[in-house]
């Protein structure tokens, strides 16, 4: 069975930081490529950063460029979120995902999510 676990979420002030990690299990996604997506209260999930299997590519949402880094060890089978000068607005709930649909909220796999808080 596969599981998507995210963790590291939480309540950061602004201008903090947060790492966002991933792990899959059940079998290895070393081949595929992953992605992070949020949604706000009362708003449709949406992408954020995506990035290839052998992490050579790497795209954002440009809510979060020059902010957010995604990065994977395929060892470890888990991907990465770093999240660094938080702003309110990024309040969400954080998906981990394989294979993202670049342009849509569409992935094959779907984490539980974790909720990342961004006080003011």
């Amino acid at each position: 069975q596969v599981q998507l676990v995210e963790s590291g979420g939480g309540l950061v002030q602004a201008g903090g930081s947060l790492r966002l990690s991933c792990a899959a299990s059940g079998r290895t996604f070393s081949r595929n490529p992953m992605g992070w997506f949020r949604q706000a209260p009362g708003k449709e999930r949406v992408f954020v950063a995506a990035i290839s299997w052998t992490g050579g590519s790497t795209d954002y949402a440009d809510s979060v460029k020059g902010r957010f880094t995604i990065s994977r060890d395929n060892a470890k089978n888990t991907v990465y979120l770093q999240m660094n000068s938080l702003k309110p607005e990024d309040t969400a709930v954080y998906y981990c995902a394989v294979d993202p649909i670049l342009g849509s909220s569409s992935a094959s796999y779907w984490g539980q999510g974790t909720l990342v808080t961004v006080s003011s």
